[in-house]
C-alpha cells in the first residue's frame, strides 16, 4: 500500500529532535517546541482599538533537526474553531554570521517578514522589516517551561521609536 502524499512530506519535513551537528544551538528557539494556547492582542493602527482573539502555535524540529518551523492558527470569523492558518515561520540558524535567520510567511494577511535573532539574557529578540519597508521588533520573552510572552513593536521612523503593535500570552499545552 503506497503513503499519500502529505504523510510522506510531513514525514520528510518534521525531525524528531534537533541536529546532532550543532545540538546546543537549537535550544534557542527548540524550548518553543510544542503546542501552545495563546491569548493574542493586536493594535488597529489607524483606530486605535485593540482587538482580543483566541490561537494555537505549534513549534516542531524540521529539515532534519536543523530549522525549527511554527503554525499559528486562529478562530476564523464566527466559527470558534481555531481552523484559520494565519502564517508559518522558519528558523534557521545560520553559523557563519552567529544568528538565527527568521522568515515569517503571513499567508492570511500577506505579510512577508525577515527577521535575525539573537539570545539576550535568556529572551530571543528578533529585528527585521516588515512587507511595507518598516522596521520590526518581534519578541520572545519572560520564557519558562510553561509559558511565555511574546511582544512585537513596529517602527515609523526608521528605529527612533518603537509602538507596540501586538501581544501574545503563550501557556503549554503539549
Amino acid at each position: 500500500m503506497s503513503e499519500n502524499t502529505t504523510d510522506h512530506f510531513v514525514r520528510r519535513l518534521v525531525a524528531e529532535g534537533p541536529t546532532a551537528s550543532y545540538p546546543s544551538r537549537m535550544r534557542l528557539f527548540g524550548r518553543l517546541v510544542g503546542s501552545w494556547d495563546i491569548s493574542n492582542s493586536f493594535l488597529d493602527e489607524h483606530t486605535g482599538n485593540w482587538a482580543e482573539s483566541e490561537r494555537s502555535w505549534v513549534f516542531a524540529y524540521v529539515l532534519g533537526g536543523r530549522a525549527i518551523q511554527d503554525v499559528i492558527t486562529g478562530s476564523a470569523e464566527g466559527t470558534g474553531s481555531h481552523d484559520q492558518v494565519f502564517g508559518s515561520s522558519l528558523r534557521v540558524y545560520d553559523q557563519s554570521v552567529g544568528l538565527w535567520r527568521v522568515n515569517w510567511f503571513g499567508t492570511a494577511t500577506n505579510e512577508f517578514c525577515s527577521l535575525s535573532a539573537i539570545e539576550r539574557r535568556g529572551d530571543i529578540l528578533q529585528d527585521g522589516t516588515q512587507t511595507d519597508g518598516r522596521p520590526i521588533r518581534w519578541n520572545y520573552l519572560n520564557i519558562t517551561d510553561s509559558s511565555f510572552d511574546w511582544e512585537g513593536y513596529v517602527s515609523n521612523d526608521d528605529g527612533s521609536t518603537w509602538w507596540l503593535q501586538q501581544r501574545m500570552t503563550a501557556i503549554r499545552r503539549a
